[in-house]
C-alpha cells in the first residue's frame, strides 16, 4: 500500500496522476458534474496542490483533502486514496467560505 507512516505522498499522487494510474469513482463522477468540475480542474488541482488533511482511516483505502486550484486557478478541495499503485478520486469541491478560514486550509468552528 502507498501509504507511510499515517501519510499520503503528494508527489507519488502527481506521478500516479499523470501516468493515468485513475480511477474515478462513480459518486465522484456524480459530484463533479453537478458542481461543474472538469476532470482537467481536478488533475490541476494536485498538479499545484498540497494534501491540508490525512485520512488514515478512511475506508476502502487511507485517503488525503488536497487544495489546488484549477485549471482557472479558483481554489478546489480533491479527495482522493492511494492503492496499488492507483489513484483513487473519490470527491471534489469548491470550498464553502462559510465553512472554511480564508485560507481554505482550516475549517471554521
Amino acid at each position: 500500500m502507498d501509504f507511510e507512516e499515517g501519510f499520503l505522498d503528494i508527489e507519488k499522487i502527481r506521478v500516479h496522476v499523470r501516468q493515468g494510474d485513475v480511477v474515478w469513482r462513480d459518486h465522484a463522477m456524480k459530484r463533479l458534474r453537478e458542481r461543474k468540475i472538469s476532470r482537467e480542474d481536478v488533475r490541476s488541482a494536485i498538479y499545484n496542490g498540497e494534501i491540508i488533511e490525512d485520512r488514515p482511516d478512511d475506508i476502502p483505502t487511507p485517503s488525503c483533502l488536497i487544495l489546488g486550484a484549477n485549471v482557472k486557478g479558483r481554489y478546489l478541495h480533491v479527495i482522493c486514496g492511494m492503492l496499488d499503485e492507483m489513484v483513487y478520486i473519490i470527491s471534489a469541491y469548491y470550498p464553502d467560505p462559510n465553512k472554511w478560514e480564508a485560507d481554505f486550509v482550516t475549517r471554521k468552528g
